[in-house]
């Protein structure tokens, strides 16, 4: 199978699997954590094997360039090349050239990005994933706040039923004129 072409399935089915996730009032941390879950859990749903901190093929910035920096999932297949997954709320040129120097290893990149919305598209042979994430303010000293819901909005409220007369009166208003009272 073309590699573009299977990384865009590969990036839809993800895609698809993230669009049941549902949180409440999560911290940055957290939410990043749950996606990580769920992109391994989509993984293992493939028959697939999957690592968390696999070791990447990018060596570390200077002073620790006998280290590698690591992938969020990496994921190993029997139906093609391995499939490597990060995962970010913020883009990060780090993390194009971490997925960038996997595609050029022979392995196929998928980066979900998760937050309120307006994503930019990563470099080809990169696929994007998209979550939207609704994002508040949290309790002083917690920071932003995250959720993620999946139903629909919920209904308006149920009003009191009362009669109404739906006959309308008018009702006399003041005049314009100063000499009237």
């Amino acid at each position: 199978m073309d590699g573009g072409a299977d990384g865009e399935r590969l990036a839809a089915s993800l895609t698809a699997w993230l669009d049941r996730l549902e949180f409440v009032d999560l911290g940055t941390d957290e939410v990043t954590a749950r996606i990580i879950d769920a992109a391994a859990a989509w993984a293992a749903a493939q028959g697939w094997r999957s690592y968390r901190r696999a070791a990447s093929v990018l060596p570390l910035p200077p002073p620790m360039t006998d280290r590698h920096s690591v992938l969020d999932v990496a994921c190993a297949r029997r139906d093609g090349p391995p499939v490597v997954i990060e995962v970010d709320h913020t883009d990060r040129r780090r993390t194009w050239e971490k997925l960038t120097a996997e595609t050029a290893a022979g392995r196929v990149a998928l980066w979900v990005r998760w937050g309120p919305g307006r994503f930019a598209a990563p470099p080809a042979p990169i696929h994007l994933v998209t979550c939207e994430v609704s994002r508040h303010s949290g309790p002083p000293g917690a920071g932003r706040r995250h959720s993620r819901t999946t139903g629909p909005a919920r209904p308006a409220p149920v009003h009191s039923a009362r009669d109404v007369d739906p006959v309308v009166e008018p009702l006399p208003l003041p005049s314009a004129d100063p000499g009237s009272s």
